[in-house]
C-alpha cells in the first residue's frame, strides 16, 4: 500500500478516503491518531491490521460536537459538568453505552470511551464525514505514540492510505476517566488529574 502524505488543506480528500473505508493518520492536540470511520465493520479490521492490536481492546470514539455524546452513551447529570469543563479537551470519558449503539463499536463491551479533541482540523475532518471516527494513538500496538508525521511514516509507512503533516501538541495522550462507577477512576494518567476532576464534581 502507498501512503500519501497530504497537508491539513486535504480536508475534502482525507474525508472521501474515509468513506472509503480508509485509514488515516493526523495530528492531534495530544499524540497522533489513526482514524477511520466508526460504524464500517472493513475500517475497523483495516485499523486492527494496521496498529496489529488485540481484537479484544475497544477504540475510542472521537466526536466533534459535545451534544453527540447522548447518541452514544447513558450520561448522567454529574458528568453534565465535566463533559462542559473538560470538553474540548484532553480526555476521554468512559460511560455506559446506550443499548442501541452496535456492540461491534465497541468489542462487545457495555461500555465506550468518547472524546472531543481541541484541534480544529481534527473536528473539521469529522464534520465533513458526517460521522464520528474510531481513533486510538497512531502507533504499531505495544509501542509509543507517534508525536510528527516523519515518526508515522516510519512506523506505519506502508500500512495506511494517509498522513497528514504536521506535529501533534502536547505528546501526552488523553487522560482516560471512567465513569461508569459511582465514583471517577483514572484508567490512563494524562494532563488532566483525578484532583481536577472531582474539584469540577464537587
Amino acid at each position: 500500500m502507498l501512503t500519501k502524505r497530504v497537508s491539513a488543506n486535504s480536508l475534502e480528500e482525507l474525508a472521501e478516503a474515509l468513506k472509503r473505508d480508509e485509514v488515516i493518520a493526523f495530528p492531534t492536540e495530544t499524540v497522533y491518531g489513526l482514524g477511520v470511520i466508526y460504524d464500517s465493520v472493513k475500517a475497523r479490521e483495516a485499523l486492527i491490521r494496521a496498529k496489529q492490536r488485540p481484537e479484544n481492546k475497544p477504540f475510542t470514539l472521537m466526536i466533534a460536537n459535545r451534544q453527540d455524546i447522548d447518541d452514544f452513551a447513558y450520561v448522567y447529570h454529574a458528568h453534565r459538568c465535566l463533559i462542559e469543563h473538560f470538553m474540548p479537551g484532553p480526555v476521554t470519558f468512559i460511560f455506559k453505552r446506550l443499548e442501541s449503539v452496535d456492540p461491534m463499536i465497541t468489542n462487545g463491551f457495555d461500555t465506550i470511551g468518547i472524546r472531543l479533541p481541541d484541534d480544529a482540523f481534527v473536528c473539521s475532518l469529522i464534520r465533513k464525514v458526517g460521522k464520528p471516527l474510531l481513533v486510538p494513538s497512531a502507533n504499531v500496538s505495544g509501542r509509543p505514540a507517534c508525536l510528527n508525521s516523519e515518526e508515522v511514516m516510519r512506523e506505519l509507512g506502508g500500512r495506511i492510505s494517509y498522513v497528514v503533516e504536521g506535529q501533534c501538541g502536547s505528546g501526552q495522550a488523553s487522560t482516560i476517566v471512567d465513569l461508569t462507577q459511582p465514583e471517577p477512576r483514572i484508567i490512563r494518567q494524562g494532563k488532566i488529574t483525578l484532583e481536577e476532576i472531582k474539584e469540577v464534581m464537587s
